[in-house]
């Protein structure tokens, strides 16, 4: 990839020099209580070494999805009290996005300073569809940093075609942080010469939001192990009966696809064998340990069962290469989590180099209380990460490549 970096920026010198700062700082939220600051502790060293070396830092990032209008339930308030306290310095939040707040908290940075503007997500422009719109956003974003540079590094958001991810990148000299380019490195050791063997484990809750990516993997990998709510479909593609779990009846033959193209391709795709089958979704909810092939028709599966975690981990014992998104069970309910700790520790166990890719697998790493340093990468974007293994061009990435 060839495009300016970081350390070029910060070789130029910024001391005194305006930097506009895409992070992803979309966080989960609990009332105004955030439940788990890792997107806000990845995107600290960029802004940290932009600060210390005396630049005008102005980061912008969104929160949830507010429709296209202030909604004082995303405000990025509790953003900027935590992205303080790890500073250590103050980060004044804007009242606005490029309003007059805005302006004045720019306009009086101070060098080494630091104003975190609203949520971009509060002006409908920033994911408008029309290019015009976000263009005249970014043109804004821009002016409140006369003279200044840009540094993507929200690589949550890169795979999307949104004014301060994309249209800005035109307006201003562009760099990528080096949160963005971690994650294209360790992305790159999924897809180009992979150590092998190679697995991918995939859980969640729908197949639809992961036909791409499967299609593209049965292509790479040497062994596909599906959980979570997805595996029902494939239980069903192969006849058996799965009860009230979450079924989407419209992908099963996408799904019958799958499994006969694994098979022609020599790829060992392993389904759960056993579940914990449930009375309803609920945290305390009856449930017993059936074999995966017979559950009752008045039971959901909530989890994989006991015999599953200990195939998938000694499918992943011998493993080089492993990449996971998406939870085994409801890991949110303590009765239900057993499935995905039990892939995490594997992971742990494991020589292998291995990647959790960002979203509920990496919110259930720090739920669970596992060792973040046990896995070789904790993604930041769950998303970004899919659409780069399905083999998708990343608009972020095309932008900033684009601009020198």
């Amino acid at each position: 990839m060839s495009v300016k970096n970081l350390d070029d920026l910060l070789g130029e010198g910024v001391q005194g020099r305006y930097v506009l700062v895409r992070s992803d700082l979309n966080v989960p939220l609990d009332g105004e209580r955030i439940t788990d600051d890792g997107r806000v502790r990845a995107a600290l060293p960029t802004i940290k070494k932009l600060a210390d070396a005396g630049a005008k830092v102005v980061v912008t990032a969104h929160l949830g999805r507010p429709k296209g209008e202030p909604d004082p339930k995303y405000t990025l308030a509790p953003v900027a009290k935590r992205l303080s306290e790890l500073l250590g310095a103050e980060v004044a939040l804007a009242g606005d996005l490029v309003g007059e707040s805005a302006k004045a908290l720019t306009g009086g940075l101070a060098d080494g300073g630091v104003v975190l503007l609203e949520n971009v997500r509060f002006d409908a422009r920033e994911t408008s569809k029309d290019a015009v719109d976000r263009s005249e956003l970014a043109a804004e974003l821009g002016a409140l940093v006369p003279g200044g540079a840009f540094v993507s590094d929200g690589f949550g958001v890169v795979h999307r075609k949104q004014a301060s991810v994309y249209e800005v990148a035109s307006v201003l000299p562009a760099y990528a942080g080096g949160l963005v380019l971690a994650e294209l490195d360790v992305l790159k050791k999924l897809t180009d010469d992979v150590k092998r063997p190679y697995v991918v484990v995939l859980g969640g809750a729908k197949v639809s939001d992961k036909l791409g990516v499967i299609a593209n993997l049965l292509t790479k990998v040497d062994r596909l192990l599906i959980g979570g709510g997805m595996a029902y479909t494939f239980l069903k593609a192969q006849g058996h009966e799965v009860g009230n779990s979450l079924l989407q009846a419209d992908q099963l033959d996408q799904v019958k696809g799958f499994l006969a193209e694994a098979e022609k391709r020599g790829v060992e795709l392993v389904l759960p064998v056993d579940v914990l089958a449930a009375t309803g979704f609920a945290a305390d909810a009856e449930h017993e340990v059936v074999e995966a092939t017979a559950i009752p028709a008045d039971r959901e599966g909530l989890d994989i069962g006991p015999k599953t975690r200990e195939l998938f981990a000694s499918k992943l014992a011998d493993a080089a290469t492993v990449f996971w998104n998406g939870p085994m069970g409801v890991f949110e309910f303590e009765a239900f989590s057993g499935g995905t700790r039990a892939v995490a520790e594997a992971l742990v166990k494991s020589d292998a180099f291995t990647v959790v890719g960002g979203g509920d697998s990496a919110a259930a790493v720090r739920q669970l209380g596992l060792p973040e340093d046990g896995f070789s990468h904790i993604s930041t974007g769950g998303g970004a990460s899919l659409e780069y293994l399905e083999g998708k061009e990343l608009p972020g990435v095309v932008a900033l490549e684009g601009s020198n």
